[in-house]
Parts: structure tokens; C-alpha cells; sequence
């Protein structure tokens, strides 16, 4: 059977297991074509190919519910359940999301796109399904870091208290199988899970608990030797006693073995977990053997592995490497910390500069917050690096921990605003409504990387808990040009104007920057101010515009709601301002969906272009 054959995973319940591999080869195939063009997360879906077919192979979806963990190693379980033809479209506007997306498909019963949620959701599911009186399997897949956070153990503690039917396939594609201990665990899984071992075990048990006044003593020795072999022979007691039956580890490649082992499990009415072992990457020369650059890449040359992207002016996530390596140059009290994003957040260099004062703490943001909060009690300067969609996870830490105590650590957010085809999960666009009303707090964001390394000074030498918004962009070479002193609170007036004023932050300066030049040919002119800090708000600059221009747009790359846009607005309220005019320019009440930066920014009216009708439109209305 060929792929495009493939409509639904019924279809491929009858074939064998050499037809099996070579959907599988296909699928690879497939897979590594597709994000060659369009960008996307490929070595994580190139490790699970084997584990798709056996899971759809074995378990009826969409009656039974398969939850990907993170979500970003669905494509394949995307390509089995209807969604080939549309393959193509991944990651663009209008297209296929990248992650699990409920309202994409029946066989997408969980949307996922950050990690380690998918126990959790997954022992929901199974408690409203007993609730109900329904009959399904849950399976809840996960790995790929997932399991150094701290919610898929309270997911686990609760599912071994609730003894819920539920499967949990832990992906673990960090370790290799050593051969002798693979087949001993191999031989011992198919023991273990086989009906007739379970029903032999249960029934020993019975008969021994059966013998008058010894029965019971000798049960619990028994167990405890069993015990005490498991710990020697198997790596998942922890599991075990968490109420998890344990299955493995299991060759994640072996679509044979993950069949049987499935087969063995449906009947099973408890927790259990299955232990795969796989390779990330799988199957494609260059992703295996960089699975850090291959976990979500851009267009690539399928040939090479060589990316097909020139970019020609640095990012700000690598600007920001290279001032941290600079500052610890300096200052023997910078610290670097990462929750599992390392590469992401530009700390290679650092990492491999200082790696006694760099902590990769895994995906565990809020431990990632309050860690940096002890290190800063010691006189330390901790910057925590992570991006703006993962540090909400950490909401609480920040005021508790870091702000409430007024710790002088510093937090270098990524990803801030429109971040583009990883979609709704990704978008940067809620951390300054959720960071701004936090006392003791500043808040910072750079247009160019020259303000980016100075307000990493400044946050440094302040002594407040701090933070550094800035985007996923290039830098652009004429906002480099513009680099005047960093003050502590203080706007910088980067164009003169008289007929309407644009206030900005970061990205968005550019754009309107770009939009004033192009309204001066029009013969409008705009007053362009580079506001660089969200908190405190440079009240004295704008008392002092507002005096000389009554049209005000403000322009960021946020949610509106409790936004910038919003604190001016409170600002000229508090000040008894009445005779300006003013106009938020930012992301209205809905989640932003996956696609280009350049086309979310023209929907949204943020791009030059938008600015420059939002500036006609004010004109004429007032």
C-alpha cells in the first residue's frame, strides 16, 4: 500500500510488518520534503514514526484518544489520519498547525504545544470517561524533555493514586539500548505483560494468601523479592511506585516489538507505562546527527542538510549570546540559566565560555525563576533566559520569588510579539499584560542590539528584578544606525514631527519608523519616539508631547488589553489629560494563528503599511 492511500488509520490495520516499514520509509520521506520547504520540527517527528504506526496500528482513533505530548512530534500521526492532501499547507497561513489542533481534526482530541501537559489531560479524559460510562483507551505520549517538568509527575502521583486506565508511552530518545540488557528487559516485557503471566501471577498470590497462618507472610516475601529483582533487573521502579505498571524499555524503532507490546497492554485496566527507546532524528543523516539544529529548523537543502535561509544581519537572540558573554567578561557575577533552550535563546557561546556559571535546568521554568532567585540572594545576577509563550508558565515565581522580594534577577525574554508558524501556543503576545501591573518590576524593550546590550548593563547594575523583551527578527541594519545613550526610564525621539506622534517599543519602533518616512512623501508629518521602557513609562516625555501633538498612536506587539497602549492611556487618565486623541494599535481579543511574521503583521495592521492607514483614518476623524 502506498501513502496516499492511506485515509484514515483503519487502513492500515491489515498490513503487515514489512509493509509497515515501508510506510514508514515513505513517511520519512515525506516528512523530511515537506520541512526542507516550509520549516518546521523535524527531528522529533523523524523519531516517532515507528511509534505512530504501532500506536494506529494497534488503538482505534478517533474513538480512542492519543494525546502528543509538546505536540511538535505530530506530523506523522497527522499524515496517517486524513490530512496528506494538506500536508503541504503545514505551518502556513490557513494551512495544517504544526502542533495537535482540536478544531483540525476528530483524531486531535487534546491540543497540545507546550510541554509535559499531556498526562495530566490525559488522566482528565479517562475520569470524564468513567464518569460518562464510555468505553476508550487513553494514550499519552511523551518524552523529548517533557518528563523534567514538574506537572508530568504530579500527573503521574495523581494517575497511580486514581489507578485509571490510562497508558502512558514515555518517548525517551537520550539514552541508547545496550544490547544484553535490551534483551533482558525485551524477554521480561513479554513475560510481564502477557495475560497468562498476569493471571498466573494473581492466581500464585491467591493461593498462597490461602494457607492457614503462613499464607500472608509468605505472599509479602515473595513480593518483596520480586521487588527487590526489579530494582536490580528493571530501570522503572520509580514508576512502579507510583502505581504504574512499568513496560520495558522497548526498541522505539522496532514496529514488531511496539505492536506486541501494545497488544498486551489493551486489556489492561490500571496505569501503565511503556518505556520506548528512540532515536531522534531517525533516518536522516544530518538530523541524527545534529538533533539540536534539526529540532525546528527553517527551509533547508534536503541534500546537504545546509539551510537555505541567508541572513545576512544577526538576530537579537544571537546579539544577546555575544553581550552575555561580554558582561561575564566583566562581571564575575553574571549568571546564565535556560529551561531546555539553550540554542534557542543564543547561550551557545556562553555555555561553552563559562559552563561553571551556565545552568541548562531542563523544561522547568518556575524551577528555572525561583533558582535564580536564591542565586541572586548570594549577590549574584542570574539572567534568565526563555521565551515570552514559556515564561508564563513561571507567572507565580515572578511575583512571589523574584518581584515581592525585590531580587535583582533579570529576565532576557525571547520571542516576544509575533513569532510566526509555531502558531498560538508561541505567539509572544501576552507577557506585558502579564508582567507590567507587577511591582518593583522594570520593563524594558530594545529596538537594535546596541540598546539590547545596554539595557543588559543597566539591569545588571540596577539591583531590580528586570526585564528584556525582544523579538525573534533580524535586526535591521538602519535601526542599528540609531544608537544614542540608554537612561535609566527614558524615551529617545528618533524622527521630529507636529502632526501625529507614533509611540513604540522594540520591534514595532522599525515599523514605525518606516511608516512615518513613507507618510513625510504624503506630507504628514509624524513624530516617531522610541519609548524603550514599558515600566516605568517616561511620563514627563509624554506630558511634554502632548502639550505640542493631540494624535497619538501607540504601536506594540501585545495583546491591547493591559498592554502599552494601555499604561499610556492610564498615564494621561491620572493626569487629567482630556484633549488628546489617541489610538492603540496592538493584537485585539483573539488568539493569533500560525503563519509568516509578514503576513500576521499586515492582518493585524502592525506593518508599516497598517500603521500608515491607522494614521489616515485618525487624521480624518478628527
Amino acid at each position: 500500500m502506498r501513502l496516499n492511500e492511506i485515509r484514515t488509520p483503519a487502513s492500515i490495520k491489515h498490513l503487515c510488518i514489512e509493509e509497515l516499514k515501508e510506510l514508514a520509509q515513505e513517511m520519512r520521506e515525506v516528512i523530511i520534503k515537506r520541512v526542507s520547504l516550509n520549516g518546521g520540527h523535524l527531528a522529533s517527528n523523524l523519531g516517532v514514526i515507528e511509534l505512530t504506526l504501532a500506536l494506529h496500528y494497534v488503538f482505534n482513533s478517533p474513538v480512542d484518544k492519543i494525546i502528543w505530548d509538546v505536540g511538535h512530534q505530530s506530523y506523522p500521526h497527522k499524515i496517517l489520519t486524513g490530512r496528506l492532501e494538506r500536508f503541504p499547507t503545514l505551518r502556513q497561513y490557513g494551512g495544517l498547525s504544526g502542533f495537535p489542533k482540536r478544531d483540525e481534526s476528530p483524531h486531535d482530541p487534546y491540543g497540545t504545544g507546550h510541554s509535559s501537559t499531556s498526562i495530566s489531560a490525559a488522566l482528565g479524559i479517562a475520569e470524564g470517561r468513567d464518569r460518562l460510562g464510555r468505553v476508550f483507551k487513553v494514550i499519552a505520549v511523551i518524552g523529548d524533555g517533557a518528563m523534567t517538568a514538574g506537572l508530568a509527575f504530579e500527573g503521574l502521583n495523581h494517575a497511580g493514586h486514581l489507578k485509571k486506565d490510562l497508558i502512558v508511552v514515555l518517548n525517551d530518545n537520550e539514552m541508547s539500548i545496550s544490547k544484553n540488557v535490551g534483551a533482558l528487559s525485551s524477554y521480561l516485557t513479554r513475560i510481564m505483560t502477557c495475560n497468562i503471566y498476569k493471571k498466573l501471577k494473581k492466581e500464585t498470590k491467591n493461593f498462597i494468601e490461602f494457607i492457614p497462618k503462613v499464607g500472608g507472610h509468605v505472599s509479602r516475601i515473595a513480593q518483596k523479592t520480586e521487588d527487590t529483582l526489579k530494582y536490580f533487573i528493571l530501570p522503572g521502579m520509580l514508576f512502579e511506585e507510583l502505581g504504574f505498571t512499568y513496560i520495558g524499555p522497548i526498541d522505539g524503532h522496532d514496529i514488531g516489538k511496539l505492536i506486541d507490546a501494545f497488544e498486551c497492554i489493551q486489556d489492561a485496566t490500571g496505569p501503565t507505562l511503556v518505556h520506548i527507546i528512540t532515536r531522534k532524528g531517525k533516518g536522516y543523516e544530518f538530523s541524527e546527527r545534529y538533533p539540536c539544529t534539526f529540532h525546528g529548523i527553517g527551509p533547508f537543502e534536503p541534500d546537504t542538510g545546509e539551510s537555505k535561509k541567508c541572513q545576512s544581519t544577526p538576530s537579537f537572540s544571537s546579539l544577546f549570546g555575544q553581550a552575555m558573554v561580554e558582561l561575564a567578561e566583566r562581571d564575575p557575577r553574571v549568571i546564565a540559566i535556560t529551561a531546555a533552550m539553550t540554542e534557542g535563546t543564543g547561550l551557545q557561546a556562553f555555555a561553552k565560555r563559562f559552563p561553571e556559571r551556565f545552568y541548562d535546568v531542563g523544561i522547568a521554568e518556575p524551577h528555572a525563576v525561583t533558582f535564580a532567585a536564591g542565586l541572586s540572594v548570594q549577590g549574584l545576577r542570574p539572567v534568565v533566559a526563555v521565551y515570552s509563550t514559556f515564561l508564563q508558565r513561571a507567572y507565580d515565581e515572578i511575583i512571589h520569588d523574584v518581584c515581592l522580594q525585590r531580587l535583582p534577577v533579570i529576565f532576557a525574554i525571547d520571542r516576544s510579539g509575533i513569532v510566526g508558524e509555531d502558531g498560538p501556543t508561541h505567539q509572544g503576545l501576552f507577557d506585558i499584560s502579564y508582567l507590567r501591573h507587577i511591582p518593583n518590576l522594570i520593563i524594558m524593550a530594545p529596538k537594535n542590539g546596541f540598546e539590547l546590550k545596554e539595557m543588559l548593563k543597566l539591569a545588571i547594575n540596577h539591583g531590580l528584578p528586570s526585564v528584556i523583551r525582544f523579538s525573534r527578527d533580524s535586526v535591521c541594519q538602519e535601526m542599528e544606525e540609531l544608537c544614542s545613550p540608554v537612561q535609566y526610564g527614558k524615551a529617545e525621539v528618533i524622527m521630529q514631527g507636529k502632526d501625529i506622534a507614533f509611540l513604540a517599543i522594540g520591534q514595532c519602533v522599525l515599523n514605525a519608523y518606516m511608516a512615518a518616512k513613507t507618510l513625510r512623501a504624503e506630507g504628514i508629518e509624524a513624530e516617531v519616539v522610541n519609548m524603550r521602557f514599558i515600566k516605568p513609562l517616561d511620563t514627563e516625555s509624554i506630558l511634554h508631547l502632548v502639550k505640542r501633538i493631540k494624535r497619538i498612536i501607540t504601536i506594540e506587539e501585545n495583546v491591547i488589553a493591559g498592554g502599552f497602549g494601555s499604561a499610556v492611556l492610564e498615564y494621561l487618565n491620572s493626569a487629567g489629560i482630556t484633549d488628546v486623541t489617541i489610538k492603540t494599535v496592538g493584537i485585539p481579543d483573539v488568539f493569533v494563528e500560525h503563519g509568516r511574521q509578514d503576513i500576521l503583521r499586515h492582518i493585524y495592521e502592525l506593518d508599516p503599511d497598517g500603521i500608515c492607514k491607522a494614521t489616515t483614518t485618525l487624521l480624518k476623524s478628527v
